[in-house]
């Protein structure tokens, strides 16, 4: 969302998305595909709220919020994603990155606040290492840099490594270059355990820069040696994408992001104007099994979710790429929604679309964001980000008929500019959710349908990168 290009980009689609209006796409048997229906509404819910109200289902309620406070207080310290590990949680920031003590969720106990600026400084941790994404040009790769007049080849953007054994005083390792920067990335072990690869996604390609060059149809595979991770350096770059798509046509393309599975030996793609299924068996060389575009309904390919048993996967449209309001009753639902896929046989094939049933406003930002599974065995439950739109909880077990059976949201911002929930996970019993102006908020949702996800605990937790829970 920082990038220069990327933002024009997301503007343009809003015209062009919503210039096609129409009814939804039919699947393959000429059926039109469901647009998701929601839970029955609580008295009051179809009236706006008010500014900075919270408003919350009936099974919803808000824990506790920690504000953002110095140094991530300026006008664009806005919060991003989310990382997990034993009791605590990471939070990017445009500015850096929080470490919060959730020992007691109910509680949360600020560790730390890392000033390192760089949009968007998407996160992960493995072990003791943290990662960061930086897709802003930079004079340097240090977090003293500053933001770099225009993208020559002396600016640099990429992926930066952080010690976090001492989570009170992280400190910064080394960095490594990537084309195009990074817009985030995902990890993948690999076989020996000693090494750990990042898939780095990035938009562009930008044409005044000698680092971000087209066709730009490829991501980037980092490799972290884990005993030496000042040794990580660029192995690969596959073509992970068909160059004659429409968006590359267009001059832009490049991956937003890659979730791997590997478990399953799978990562699904979402690759701006494309969607596309890989085996990573050979983690360094990725293996496209399918590409697959939605021109009438999709028109920013953000973020892909599988089910646990990998037979769905559901992919987000960023429609006006977070900036926009398309989460109104001018905005088709098929469009700035989610789209399920069933799996089977390495072939994706489409069966519905989600999007919140309540109308928001056309001052609120809203539209499909980030979200994780809700990990209850023999269900497919999601929670999930809307930015404005605040967080949905929703049951895709039947692939045909998604719905919503859970919510909280804010009124639209006092002020004007971008806000709401960039992302929102479950993680051993609680919701957690990063707002981009709030700062971290956790979340509770006692239900009959979610209730069994309370005895699944994890030790960590990527969001993308998933891991089974069905034996736990």
């Amino acid at each position: 969302m920082s990038r220069s290009g990327w933002i024009g980009a997301a503007v343009a689609a809003v015209v062009l998305g919503l210039a096609g209006c129409s009814a939804p796409a039919e699947r393959a048997g000429g059926e039109p595909a469901a647009a998701g229906s929601a839970a029955p509404t609580t008295a009051g819910e179809n009236s706006p709220p008010a500014a900075d109200e919270v408003r919350s289902s009936e099974n919803v309620r808000l824990v506790t919020n920690v504000p953002l406070s110095a140094p991530f207080d300026g006008e664009e310290s806005w919060g991003t994603d989310l990382a997990f590990q034993d009791k605590y949680a990471y939070v990017g920031n445009y500015d850096g990155f929080t470490i919060h003590d959730i020992s007691d969720p109910t509680k949360p106990v600020t560790v730390s606040r890392t000033l390192c600026p760089g949009g968007q400084n998407d996160i992960s941790v493995s072990g003791n290492l943290l990662f960061l994404s930086i897709d802003d040009p930079r004079t340097d790769e240090t977090c003293a840099s500053k933001p770099a007049q225009g993208f020559g080849e002396n600016a640099w953007e990429g992926i930066r490594i952080f010690d976090i054994s001492d989570k009170a005083h992280p400190k910064y390792v080394s960095s490594v270059a990537t084309a195009c920067g990074s817009h985030t990335h995902s990890m993948v072990p690999g076989k020996d355990g000693q090494t750990l690869y990042l898939y780095v996604s990035s938009p562009g390609p930008e044409p005044e820069s000698t680092t971000c060059t087209p066709p730009h149809n490829t991501i980037s595979i980092v490799e972290v040696p884990l005993a030496d991770p000042a040794r990580s350096r660029v192995v690969n770059e596959p073509v992970v994408f068909n160059t004659a798509q429409k968006d590359a046509d267009a001059g832009f393309g490049g991956c937003h992001d890659v979730t791997a599975y590997p478990e399953k030996n799978l990562a699904a793609g979402a690759c701006f104007g494309d969607g596309v299924l890989l085996d990573i068996s050979d983690p360094v060389r990725p293996v496209v099994l399918q590409q697959i575009n939605d021109e009438e309904n999709f028109s920013i390919w953000h973020s892909a979710t599988f089910n646990d048993d990998a037979t769905k996967v559901v992919f987000t449209d960023e429609l006006g790429g977070g900036t926009a309001a398309t989460c109104d009753s001018g905005t088709p639902r098929t469009k700035g929604a989610n789209a399920i896929y069933d799996l089977k046989d390495n072939r994706l094939t489409l069966r519905s679309y989600f999007k919140i049933p309540r109308e928001q406003t056309s001052t609120e930002n809203c539209v499909a964001h980030n979200g994780s599974l809700i990990p209850v065995k023999g269900k497919d439950l999601m929670v999930q980000a809307w930015y404005q739109g605040g967080i949905s909880i929703w049951d895709f077990t039947d692939s045909d008929n998604p719905r919503e059976i859970g919510y909280f949201e804010r009124g639209p911002l006092s002020g004007t500019g971008l806000g709401g929930s960039w992302s929102a996970y479950y993680y051993n019993g609680y919701i957690y959710s990063s707002d981009i102006t709030k700062g971290l908020d956790v979340i509770e949702i006692n239900d009959p349908l979610t209730d069994p996800a309370k005895q699944v605990k994890l030790d960590a937790f990527n969001v993308q990168t998933q891991v089974s829970y069905g034996g736990r």
